[in-house]
């Protein structure tokens, strides 16, 4: 089981990666793009996925990971909820989301 801290200790431990208002929540973004956004109130956060990354997170439990409802879905933007993950999966699952936005040169330094 996971929590909103671990999510924003990890998140902001990304290169070039920063805190930001995005409306109610909070978002993570690297070169202004976001990869993950969360409020602290929420049981969920939500992460930035390829359509193909989405279909195997997804199968692991739909239950813990599931393509927002919506047209945002369809783009790959995934639901994550906080008490099905571990923070292994957590880490994962955000360390993906950062590769999907952030800039070639910043994603060889997390995968160095």
């Amino acid at each position: 089981m996971t929590n909103f801290s671990q999510l924003s200790k990890y998140a902001l431990s990304l290169p070039e990666a920063t805190e930001e208002p995005h409306f109610e929540k909070r978002s993570y973004r690297v070169k202004k793009k976001i990869f993950a956004t969360v409020s602290e109130q929420e049981a969920f956060f939500v992460v930035k996925l390829t359509q193909m990354q989405q279909s195997v997170f997804c199968k692991w439990d739909e239950s813990a990971c599931h393509p927002v409802p919506n047209k945002w879905g369809l783009q790959g933007w995934t639901r994550v909820y906080f008490e099905k993950v571990d923070e292994d999966f957590l880490k994962d699952i955000v360390k993906t989301s950062y590769s999907n936005v952030a800039p070639k040169k910043l994603v060889e330094l997390i995968n160095t």
